[in-house]
């Protein structure tokens, strides 16, 4: 296979009525699927979109999201998925960024083209299918605009199908495998992880609608998917469910962590819970994705998938680096490091993004000499795995001391009573910065501020110890799940 935008043709060829992709409302075999994607692109291609035409779709997980992409891939268009829950002013500068041709919404005022156009119309009328070029545009993923306005990244057809290749042998997916998707398809996580790469292995997806909690494990029960794939606040909201929820997830060989680091207690609780074990990787939106993998412990069940894939675990570590890519560590004149020594995590291989659109400076100082500098701080262990340390940006310099708020963060999850720990630095007139916490708390446990700062005294330096911590709920998260801490920062000014 060329690349993934074949997908549909060879999957149909292969076994037509076996099963490919569904959500809440229907199921599409290969057969059907191939014939919505066609019927897609005939009505794509009346309103005019053609080879190096850009199309947004403003959608929530459901279907048709899917279909739209191979639909616009087949005409030799790129995609840029919008976050429906944008302002019009957010999803205007997405739009307009991208040069976006035609918008598609499911009734949004933005939209040039209701998400209804797309039923209903004879597949016959299909135009014959482009074979993009490797190099072509395939995805343009706008960042959740943490440091500023979004960026769009652009990913060619060569870097989604190297990333799906590392993923379907990094995790070793097959034609049994099935995914639940649960993350938003707004994000390449959601796309690659949970429907372009068992879709290339020969399994299906299936995609739920918007997360909740309470009815995740009904939708596990009911679709009996093989893995899923989400961020650590979900894994923390699963593991805060009420004790009395003991869920069937036999069908389950694995769960995938992504987006952000997981603390090794999150982890341990949600394997004892749920028997579930969880891979954990590590990668970012111009890497396509993942860029290591830390593999799971052998599972009880006896599953030969996990079984051949086990290997040495290191809780605390996010892996080895997936075959296909270098991962390294690298000082701030742009020499390599050895294992054990601090620096910018870089990575370099096919996956790597052909830059930030329109902005070939920003570019320039993200891609240098083909390595990827991610704007992470960390290091390798003995035997070759990742330890994250923490962003370079959140780095808070106390009196010119540099505090990486990742080590305060994983003391504090190691009190019993805390679930979600961000720490963030406050502005302070004498010595610059100070850390602040933040920590909201398991159901029905307690914990005061006074009691988690002395906690943190018992293992960190005193320069390190939080001057306060913020006991909440909850903790706010960015569209994509993670924790959002320029948010939290606002908080520590305006405080």
């Amino acid at each position: 296979m060329q690349h993934i935008a074949e997908l549909p043709d060879v999957r149909a060829g292969r076994n037509p009525t076996g099963p490919c992709i569904a959500d809440d409302r229907e199921q599409l075999e290969n057969d059907a699927f191939l014939k919505r994607v066609r019927s897609a692109a005939s009505v794509l291609r009346t309103h005019g979109i053609g080879i190096g035409d850009v199309i947004a779709v403003a959608l929530p997980n459901r279907l048709e999201l899917v279909v739209i992409m191979f639909a616009a891939w087949r005409l030799g268009a790129a995609v840029t998925p919008v976050n429906p829950g944008l302002t019009d002013a957010e999803a205007r500068h997405q739009i307009e960024d991208s040069g976006a041709k035609v918008v598609i919404t499911d009734g949004r005022g933005m939209g040039t083209l209701d998400v209804t156009a797309f039923a209903d119309t004879p597949a016959d009328r299909s135009p014959d299918a482009v074979s993009p070029a490797s190099d072509a545009l395939a995805l343009i993923i706008y960042t959740s605009g943490t440091t500023g306005r979004p960026k769009g990244v652009m990913l060619d057809h060569a870097n989604i199908a190297a990333m799906c290749r590392m993923i379907v042998d990094g995790i070793g997916l097959d034609e049994t495998d099935h995914s639940l998707l649960v993350l938003p398809l707004f994000h390449v996580n959601g796309i690659v992880v949970s429907v372009l790469s068992p879709l290339l292995a020969g399994g299906r997806a299936t995609i739920a609608g918007r997360f909740r909690a309470p009815a995740f494990f009904a939708s596990v029960e009911a679709a009996r998917p093989t893995y899923f794939s989400a961020v650590p606040a979900i894994y923390a909201m699963l593991v805060s469910l009420p004790d009395d929820v003991r869920p069937d997830t036999s069908s389950l060989r694995r769960a995938i962590c992504g987006a952000a680091p997981m603390p090794a207690e999150l982890i341990a609780q949600f394997e004892n819970r749920f028997g579930v074990p969880v891979v954990e990787g590590y990668g970012l939106s111009e890497g396509t994705c993942a860029s290591t993998l830390n593999p799971p412990p052998a599972s009880g069940r006896g599953d030969p998938h996990l079984a051949s894939l086990a290997g040495p675990r290191r809780p605390g570590t996010v892996g080895l680096p997936l075959p296909g890519q270098t991962v390294a560590v690298m000082d701030a004149e742009g020499h390599l490091l050895d294992a054990g020594s601090v620096g910018e995590v870089v990575v370099r291989g096919p996956n790597v993004m052909r830059g930030y659109l329109g902005l070939p400076d920003e570019t320039a100082r993200t891609v240098v000499d083909g390595w990827l500098h991610t704007g992470d701080v960390g290091r390798f262990d003995t035997d070759g795995h990742l330890v994250l340390v923490d962003r370079i940006k959140d780095m808070i310099i106390r009196g010119g001391e540099n505090i990486y708020p990742k080590e305060i963060e994983n003391v504090l999850h190691t009190h019993p009573a805390v679930l979600e720990a961000a720490v963030v630095g406050a502005p302070e007139p004498v010595l610059g910065e100070v850390p602040v916490a933040y920590v909201a708390l398991l159901p029905g446990a307690s914990a005061t501020a006074e009691e988690l700062v002395d906690h943190c005294r018992g293992s960190l330096a005193r320069v390190k110890v939080p001057v306060s911590v913020v006991v909440t709920e909850s903790l706010p998260k960015n569209p994509v799940g993670k924790i959002d801490k320029p948010r939290l920062r606002s908080f520590t000014v305006s405080s």
